[in-house]
């Protein structure tokens, strides 16, 4: 019996949260055609900034890791606030992690790991995407990570 993403992130314990509101001019997804492209999501919790500062010199790549956790499911919550429901998922195209970077931080795909090993074992073979981790010297806020996502719907 196939379970739902949706069913199988409430099974890994992720609740996926309201679509965060943007923090300047943008929205939060725009959907064209069969594609939607999330806008870059920062560690948010409950409106929170949770992950603040580099990673590499104020937090820990464990840390770094946990908050791209986090900014991924920001991108569900923006993906479903368009399509209704995170079922509607076809494939995860593309994953765009930046990581506020200490200087000599080279850890960043071990970083932007936390974002694509969760999609992964949400979505599994769906969850398959190319990816790119990059290190940044300032991100809005202070952020210690930001991930944007292209998904394939149905």
């Amino acid at each position: 019996m196939f379970l739902g993403f949706e069913d199988k992130l409430k099974e890994m314990g992720i609740q996926v949260p309201e679509a965060a509101k943007p923090v300047a001019a943008y929205v939060p997804a725009v959907k064209v055609g069969d594609y939607v492209y999330t806008s870059g999501q920062i560690p948010l919790v409950a409106g929170e900034l949770k992950f603040k500062g580099k990673v590499g010199k104020d937090l820990s790549l464990e840390q770094g890791y946990e908050a791209a956790k986090v900014c991924a499911i920001n991108c569900l919550a923006a993906i479903k606030s368009l399509t209704g429901s995170l079922d509607s998922i076809e494939r995860v195209v593309k994953v765009v992690g930046f990581v506020n970077s200490a200087p000599g931080f080279t850890d960043q795909p071990k970083v932007v790991n936390g974002a694509s090993e969760l999609i992964g074992n949400a979505f599994g073979q769906s969850g398959a995407h190319a990816r790119s981790a990059v290190g940044v010297g300032e991100l809005p806020l202070d952020s210690a990570v930001e991930v944007e996502m292209i998904v394939k719907v149905k």
